[in-house]
Order: C-alpha cells, then structure tokens, then sequence
C-alpha cells in the first residue's frame, strides 16, 4: 500500500495546549506521525514515499485567498525562533472588521487557541502535499493509499483554523478527486470535522458522512447535530450521527454499516476517509471503547465498499499504540 508522508512537519511543534484546567502539553505533536511513520516501515506491506512540492495556487480550490496569504505571511516579518502566535480574542463573524496587521488577524481566522508557530505553514503545505499525492495516486488506478497528514485539517474551514487544523486535506483531497466523479467522504474521527462539513455544506458532488462524540458534549460543541443536512446543492448530502459517551464496538460498528448503506445508496467514483483514531479506548481525548479489533473491524468494513479509496490522516493522540493501530485500521485495505 502506497503511504504518501512530508516528514518536514517537525518544524510545527507547540509547546502547550490551553485548556480549561490550565497550559498542557501539545497533543498534537511531531512524535504523532512519527510514530505512525516508523510503525508502518518495518512492515513490508507499506511503502512510504515523500509527496510532491504542490503549487500553493491548488490550495484556493478549497480555502479562502485572504486566509491563505495570512497563514502564508504572518510569520514572514519575524525571526525564525519567534514565540507561538496565539489567538485571544474572537470576533463574532459579521460583527466585526478585520484588522489590517496580520498577527491580529490571528483571532479573526482562528476559532479556538490552536496556536500558529513560525513552521505552521510549511507544514500544512507538507500535509497537504501529502494528501494531494495519495489522490492523485488514486487516478493512475492505485487502490488505495494512506496519506499520514500531520498536523491533522478536517476542523479548517474554507476561511478559519481551530482544532490543530489549518489546510483541509481531506476536502483537497476530495476536489481534486471530484473532478473525475462523485466523491463520498467519510469522517470516522472522535470529533466532528465541522470544517469539512461547512466547506461541501452546499455540494453535490460531494457527500460527507460523520460518526462523532455528541457535539451537546464534546468538542467542537456547535457543529456535528444530526439535523444539520446540507444546504442548496448539497440538501440532504450531509449526514452526521452522534454518538454517546462510551460507545462500543457493537453499536459504532452498527451506526457504521447504515453510513456506508448512505454512501452505497450515493454511488460515489471515490471514497475519502478522514481517519482519526482518538476513537480508541484508551485515547486521552476521547471517552469511547473502541478497542483495537474494532478498529480492525472498522476498517475492514470500509474496505468491502471496494470504491478507490484514499485515508487520511486526522486525529489520534495514544502515542503508545497509535503507529500499531493505524495498521490495524489500514489492514483491511492490503487484503482487500
């Protein structure tokens, strides 16, 4: 199985997270991917590649120009080592102009403390190198392929950051893929990837599926209702199933089956999945009971869709078992 991975994200490593219970240590760290990048290479299924250097101009077929040129400058003034970049004050949007020095603009894009670090830009341009070259791959008759995204990008939206995410690979991934036929993205990551769902909110071309923590509780709190179907174009191409505190195998797998009978039903070319394996039992951000097997069983099920697929990368923060089961999410798709 061909693994499309741009190891320079090292340069992005916070140092803290902001929380409710004071500063904690960043989970969202380099040693996530590397960790997934060293697990995979000693198996012989797996073939790493570095992607492509992509042309930034791909990225304006999701993202907003103006959100573009501020994560692109708004270190471009500052020393290499200059300190993370914080946002502290959130407009409500509509109400409010924007500011015209960049590094204030920081709480107009930005929708949480997710913090920008004078590396932040090149890696999001890695990971959705990444992302972009595991599509692609998709379109010379591979498969399927594993883009090891890092940082992670289903929270962006078109014109905002928030939860680790800054460029949405899993929407790049699934434009680019569009333009040869009707794609189906599925989101199986603990928490809601509202920015994938706002960007295709009005598309027919593509169809977005999400099981997640119940949004009434967890993260990000004001997107991911099972009402919320789509608008426009794009009315009733929006499907979200929330999900209880300590969901377990039986009743993820079961919710899990009628989302892939909504893809099946929308005959879709391609088939996207965001993968976040904060779905495990024993994730520190997470609260549910999946156990390994059923992440096997998770992607197994997938993988019987038997659709061109292309899994990328979001969350997953266990670093002790996260290389281990990525491979077991990922093994339906080598003896498929």
């Amino acid at each position: 199985m061909k693994i499309f991975y741009a190891p320079g994200h090292a340069v992005h490593d916070p140092e803290s997270e902001f929380t409710s219970r004071g500063p904690i240590p960043y989970p969202e760290c380099a040693r996530r991917a590397e960790g997934i990048a060293t697990a995979l290479s000693t198996d012989p299924a797996f073939a790493i590649e570095t992607p492509p250097t992509i042309d930034p101009a791909i990225l304006h077929t999701v993202h907003d120009a103006d959100y573009l040129h501020f994560l692109a400058q708004v270190y471009a003034d500052q020393a290499p080592h200059s300190a993370e970049l914080v946002p502290t004050t959130f407009p409500l949007r509509g109400h409010g102009r924007r500011p015209t020095r960049l590094r204030a603009q920081a709480g107009y894009y930005g929708f949480d403390t997710t913090p920008l670090t004078p590396g932040a830009w090149a890696a999001a341009l890695g990971s959705a190198s990444a992302a972009l070259a595991a599509a692609a791959a998709l379109l010379t008759g591979t498969p399927a392929t594993y883009a090891l995204c890092r940082p992670p990008g289903h929270h962006a939206g078109r014109d905002y950051f928030g939860g680790y995410c800054y460029l949405n690979n899993a929407a790049l991934a699934a434009v680019h893929l569009s333009s040869q036929g009707r794609v189906a993205l599925i989101d199986i990551d603990y928490h809601h990837g509202n920015g994938t769902q706002d960007i295709f909110y009005d598309s027919a071309k593509v169809l977005f599926v999400s099981l997640h923590a119940d949004p009434a509780y967890q993260y990000p709190l004001y997107w991911g209702y099972a009402d919320e179907r789509g608008e426009g174009e794009g009315e009733g191409l929006t499907r979200n199933s929330p999900l209880p505190p300590g969901t377990g195998d039986a009743a993820y797998l079961a919710t899990l089956d009628e989302a892939l009978t909504q893809i099946a039903d929308f005959d879709p070319g391609y088939l996207v999945v965001s993968a976040g394996l904060d779905i495990y039992c024993e994730d520190p951000l997470g609260d549910w009971e999946i156990t390994q097997g059923g992440l096997q069983q998770i992607g197994a099920q997938i993988a019987a869709m038997a659709l061109p697929t292309v899994i990328v990368q979001e969350g997953g923060y266990d670093l002790h078992d996260l290389g281990a089961n990525v491979r077991r999410l990922l093994a339906g798709f080598i003896d498929a």
